[in-house]
């Protein structure tokens, strides 16, 4: 088999690959060396099976049954679930809540991947890789999101299909990717929503579901690429699991490739749990989260 480290010499001072898998919190070494031998690992799109095969965390490609290994561990990636009310940017010259709140408890600069409006809840990344969040903030990668929404109205089958087909809003025309009917949590008065799309136009939500006729009363992400709320608690920031980096960092990949949008839904697990992100151990999202 050819060569597919980046340095041919592999100098003694790089690491070894199942210790590198391991510190990236792939597993533990001995699991390491058997995700190695049993070939579910690869450098740089070639299967490695050698065992000490050194690399270079700087510029090799590593993944583990397809799923990207963020070797860099000083980079730090959060999932916050974002309550009503604070503001998404680290400061307010009003003095409403915002980010930092959040951010001081981690000791370091994050930046957030994109912004929620202040009276929407839900799912918003921190992080301190500031080229991954501007490659998963930019309108061009086309990354879905997932809302769930509490509108006023009962909405037919007949809405859902008009948002499939796209509205003209004042910016232009749009429409979601997918949408469907919550029955849990519908009433006489109102209905409960959901919607997927990849627009990171402003208030789009809210604007096309207005433009039907259902203006909202409620809005959360519950979604963002690959990464679901799940059953974080409201105001709760965590930092994300081995896996869950790995299914962001690919989604990163495949916007910037424009491959397509993320696979599976992650919120748990290793890349080496067997079927790489796509088969990841990892809780649904589901429930209604307007349900206090």
């Amino acid at each position: 088999m050819t060569d597919v480290l980046a340095s041919e010499q592999q100098p003694d001072d790089l690491p070894r690959l199942q210790k590198a898998l391991a510190h990236a919190g792939v597993a533990s070494r001995s699991a390491c060396k058997t995700l190695i031998t049993s070939g579910r690992e690869t450098v740089n799109g070639e299967v490695v099976f050698e065992l000490g095969s050194r690399i270079d965390p700087s510029v090799d490609d590593v993944r583990v049954d397809g799923v990207i290994v963020q070797l860099d561990t000083a980079k730090r990636y959060f999932v916050l679930n974002k309550p009503r009310g604070v503001v998404s940017t680290m400061s307010d010259e009003q003095g409403r809540p915002d980010l930092s709140t959040y951010v001081d408890r981690v000791g370091e600069r994050l930046y957030n991947v994109g912004r929620l409006d202040t009276d929407t809840s839900g799912l918003l990344i921190l992080t301190n890789d500031g080229d991954l969040a501007n490659t998963l903030a930019h309108p061009r990668y086309g990354i879905q999101k997932t809302y769930v929404a509490k509108v006023r109205g009962a909405v037919t089958p007949a809405v859902i299909q008009r948002l499939r087909d796209g509205v003209e809003l004042s910016d232009g025309p749009i429409n979601v990717d997918a949408a469907r009917i919550l029955p849990d949590g519908s009433s006489r008065t109102h209905s409960l929503i959901e919607v997927t799309l990849h627009s990171g136009r402003n208030r789009i939500v809210r604007r096309m579901l207005a433009e039907v006729g259902h203006p909202v009363d409620e809005l959360v992400r519950r979604q963002f690429g690959p990464l679901s709320l799940g059953a974080q608690r409201l105001g709760e920031m965590r930092e994300l699991s081995a896996a869950e980096r790995g299914a962001l960092l690919n989604a990163a990949a495949d916007g910037e490739s424009h491959a397509g949008n993320a696979g599976s839904t992650v919120t748990a697990g290793r890349p080496g749990d067997g079927k790489g992100a796509k088969g990841m151990r990892g809780v649904a999202a589901r429930g209604n989260p307007h349900r206090r």
